[in-house]
């Protein structure tokens, strides 16, 4: 079988499960957009992949009828057998929705959207609804995408989990290397000996504000020196955190690191204590694959995707209310003073994430497109070509 996967950019992610996918499949990967949409990520090498890059910039920018050539001409040219798209919001999915309906080809529609991150007023359902119907079956995150998805219309049994996983091993091995040196790197690198990492873009939805203001409760509370707050990433809000962190007297204990390259972070992860990760919303959080690869405790919001699948409460960390910052404080407190076994939970941390990995993705991908290709496709109505085309048109992502 030849599938086609359509990502908008390639990232390390991306390229990682393409990587896994192509040892068994015939795989050729469609990146939409030349430029990063979201992150100052370094371009990443597809060597080893078919690959074809469709625009040099942001396909969301590019006019509809030309998106609309030249998706078609790619999939035309390449004549998969199955498509995989990212989700039912983005345009260039869109489009290939379109192509694969009227070119009998089947879809697999990968998802990680929850109930928590997507408007649930009726009608907008109901469009998502009809292109949804549109998919054979879909990849999603996990447990909550897996709900979701099933709200919207698609029958349990061909929805496959496994969609949001990074390369465990980059992250472990090296976390573990870090380590092997750290007392150098350290030094070099002017970390702490103990530290809470946080790994994320400086927006609104990754509470930030209530993150520090936790953790200096905490640095209150301490019975001894507490642990330092490391927060790695950059983004809008970096100037009024700065400042915060200076109002609530803890500009001693916590540092910023501003952005830092994929290849940086195993660096960060495997000297840091502990990670957090405290998003109000939060698809998934790939950063807490990443934690736990490194062998970290992981201290999650609840409204992370991956919370229900990857944190077992009390074994590999701990979720929390992300509006409750005296709860967050709390377990500070708890992980920092020795209320917790670092090293256990970090192993167990590493045994939960080996079910997640860039194999998974590729056997459970695989496995939704081998049951797309057994069912009919459905034919396209003069209504879903016309919602399909109307939603193409617009210029913000409509149903996201």
């Amino acid at each position: 079988m030849h599938l086609a996967v359509l990502f908008a950019r390639l990232g390390p992610y991306h390229v990682a499960r393409l990587r896994a996918l192509s040892k068994p499949h015939d795989v050729t990967a469609v990146e939409l957009s030349g430029e990063n949409i979201n992150y100052a990520w370094d371009p990443v090498s597809a060597d080893g992949l078919k690959h074809v890059q469709v625009f040099d910039t942001n396909h969301r920018t590019v006019p509809a009828r030309r998106l609309r050539r030249g998706i078609e001409m790619v999939l035309a040219r390449k004549s998969p057998d199955a498509i995989a798209v990212p989700g039912w919001w983005d345009p260039g999915a869109l489009v290939a929705i379109e192509w694969a309906a009227q070119n009998d080809t089947p879809v697999v529609m990968m998802s990680d959207t929850t109930a928590f991150d997507t408007s649930q007023v009726w009608w907008r359902k109901a469009l998502k609804r009809r292109v949804v119907a549109l998919a054979q079956t879909a990849l999603v995150a996990g447990t909550r995408h897996a709900d979701y998805m099933a709200h919207l219309g698609m029958p349990r049994e061909r929805i496959h989990h496994g969609y949001d996983v990074v390369d465990n091993q980059h992250f472990a091995e090296g976390a573990d290397a870090a380590r092997s040196r750290a007392n150098l790197l350290r030094a070099e690198h002017e970390l702490p000996a103990k530290f809470f990492l946080s790994c994320c873009r400086f927006v609104e939805k990754k509470n930030l504000f209530r993150l520090v203001e936790a953790y200096a409760a905490y640095a209150d509370r301490a019975d001894s020196r507490p642990w330092a707050l490391f927060l790695v990433g950059d983004g809008p809000q970096r100037e009024d955190l700065e400042s915060q962190v200076e109002t609530l007297g803890v500009a001693s204990h916590v540092q910023f690191a501003g952005f830092r390259q994929y290849d940086e972070l195993p660096l960060y992860y495997g000297l840091a204590s502990a990670f957090v990760h405290a998003s109000t919303q939060e698809q998934w959080g790939l950063v807490v694959n990443e934690a736990m690869a490194a062998g970290l405790p992981v201290l999650v919001s609840e409204r992370c995707g991956c919370a229900p699948d990857l944190v077992a409460g009390g074994e590999n960390g701990f979720t929390f209310d992300p509006y409750d910052t005296d709860e967050l404080a709390d377990l500070f407190c708890r992980v920092a003073q020795g209320g917790v076994d670092l090293e256990t939970m970090g192993a167990e941390s590493r045994r939960i994430i080996r079910d997640w990995s860039p194999q998974t993705f590729a056997d459970r991908l695989g496995a939704a497109a081998q049951q797309a290709a057994q069912g009919s496709t459905p034919s396209l109505a003069w209504a879903d070509t016309f919602l399909l085309r109307s939603l193409v048109q617009k210029e913000t992502p409509f149903l996201s």
